[in-house]
């Protein structure tokens, strides 16, 4: 079904339609420069398409909350919740297709750049069969996905332009349809700018951004002057959703407005001097510690299930049976399996912990074993027993657990070659090769090995050359004991 939404008048005077199922395909990058009529342009895009399609908005200036009113759309504070509260209601919002709007009014940089990952992020994960079509409009996207790092850490800002990277690059088959407004080009990541194949180009004054706007549409450099001459609530049209060849565009009325519209001057006040100094300069009042209110995620989780349409009943979730000792043992069994799969793999013990990790994330999740998943901590013990040939049944053994607090007073590198010496000492096996312990040092170096020398029966001479190595040798026989 082909629905075209009026986005206003073209510069002859006829009507300028937007393809909206070729826009959730093709995504939309709207650049202009402060009062250019970015936001309106996109109030008016929304309040078209609130009919089609579920929306959400992330909001830094809390410019969309008035949709609310007329439209439905569920405003979220993102102040008084969680980043895990939040990226739970993104989750919800696309579950029961409830349109959004999320404010982030009142949240310094670093704060909003985290919220809005966390919310993105939620959208994005759901599971394939609630892939349902929406648009995602970011205004400011400046702001989320910086060109270059500025004042907030590098953690915020990974998070943020990595969700918003999904957005543009991959949202496409997940149904999300990126739409972005920038005042500045060359202030907007260049990976998400790219994404976007139709553009809205208002005013702007900086050489590089008319520049960078030209490239775009297609002009040449020469044109590129006209993008000072346009007017507030004009713009430039192209792509496959607007127009193959540029057009002029004056957007049309909105029915909502914003809640700080454009400043109008207005007549001064006439106060008295004095008055004004007994105002201005009175003593403040005293100061009160008030903790600040946060909403628990579960009465968010509520409101996003009030939104939904009373004609659908929303059926809680059952909850989660209790598991019994056999299903948990099953689980483990499992989950070793999938260790000492990864660990089969040739190049194996010479990569780093981390990556290690993800892969063994991943494949927990494509074998249903996700809610058992350990944390880093836990992988690095498993890990260490892994390299070591220990199998759940040996790691409960009384001399095992000995060994194995011995070996946690040990340096972290140390502490699977301490538990593989070990374990030849109580089998009665040769020392383990120079080879096998750079292995377990995770280095092709047979350097590592100077550090220990080993006390196992049938092995080499017995020499230690530090602390942790005695610790071994000392430990080593009365496992085997």
């Amino acid at each position: 079904m082909t629905v075209a939404i009026e986005m206003g008048q073209t510069t002859a005077g006829a009507s300028a339609a937007l393809d909206l199922e070729e826009l959730l395909a093709t995504r939309l990058l709207v650049q202009g420069n402060s009062g250019s009529g970015k936001s309106h342009l996109l109030r008016r895009l929304l309040e078209q398409s609130a009919p089609w399609v579920q929306q959400t908005i992330i909001d830094p200036e809390g410019d969309f909350v008035s949709l609310g009113d007329h439209y439905g759309h569920l405003v979220i504070d993102a102040e008084e919740h969680t980043e895990r509260g939040l990226q739970a209601a993104g989750e919800r919002a696309r579950i029961h297709r409830v349109s959004t709007v999320l404010n982030l009014e009142g949240l310094d940089a670093e704060n909003q750049m985290r919220r809005a990952a966390a919310f993105l992020g939620g959208l994005f994960e759901v599971a394939r069969e609630h892939w349902y079509p929406m648009l995602v409009v970011v205004d400011e996207a400046q702001l989320f996905a910086p060109a270059v790092a500025g004042e907030v850490s590098d953690e915020a800002r990974k998070l943020s332009l990595g969700a918003m990277t999904n957005l543009m690059c991959r949202g496409r088959k997940r149904g999300l349809a990126g739409i972005i407004a920038t005042q500045r080009l060359a202030k907007l990541a260049k990976n998400v700018a790219a994404e976007a194949s139709n553009f809205l180009m208002g005013r702007t004054f900086l050489d590089i951004d008319m520049a960078r706007a030209a490239d775009l549409l297609g002009m040449e450099r020469r044109q590129a002057e006209a993008f000072r001459d346009l007017e507030r609530g004009h713009f430039m049209a192209l792509g496959p959703a607007l127009s193959r060849r540029p057009l002029g565009v004056r957007i049309g009325q909105t029915e909502t407005s914003p809640r700080n519209g454009t400043p109008r001057l207005m007549a001064m006040p006439e106060t008295a001097l004095e008055d004004a100094r007994a105002i201005i300069l009175a003593a403040p009042p005293p100061e009160t510690m008030r903790a600040p209110r946060r909403m628990a995620s579960p009465e968010l989780l509520d409101q996003l299930m009030a939104a939904k349409s009373a004609a659908m009943e929303i059926r809680p979730e059952p909850a989660e049976p209790a598991v019994s000792a056999e299903d948990r043992a099953e689980r483990r069994e499992r989950v070793d399996r999938v260790l000492r799969a990864i660990l089969a793999q040739p190049d194996a013990g010479f990569r780093v912990i981390g990556v290690l990790y993800q892969e063994f994330v991943v494949r927990c999740r494509i074998e249903g074993l996700a809610s058992v998943v350990p944390d880093l901590s836990e992988f690095r013990r498993m890990l260490t027993r892994a390299r070591a040939g220990l199998g759940a049944d040996m790691a409960g053994d009384d001399a095992w657990q000995d060994v194995s607090v011995r070996a946690s007073l040990l340096p972290e590198d140390m502490q699977g070659v301490f538990m593989m010496i070990a374990r030849a000492a109580k089998e009665g096996w040769p020392c383990p090769s120079d080879a096998a312990i750079a292995r377990a040092y995770g280095s092709h170096s047979r350097a590592p090995t100077a550090r220990i020398r080993c006390g196992a029966p049938g092995g080499c001479s017995p020499i230690s050359r530090s602390r942790a190595s005695s610790s071994a040798s000392s430990t080593a026989p009365a496992a085997a004991r």
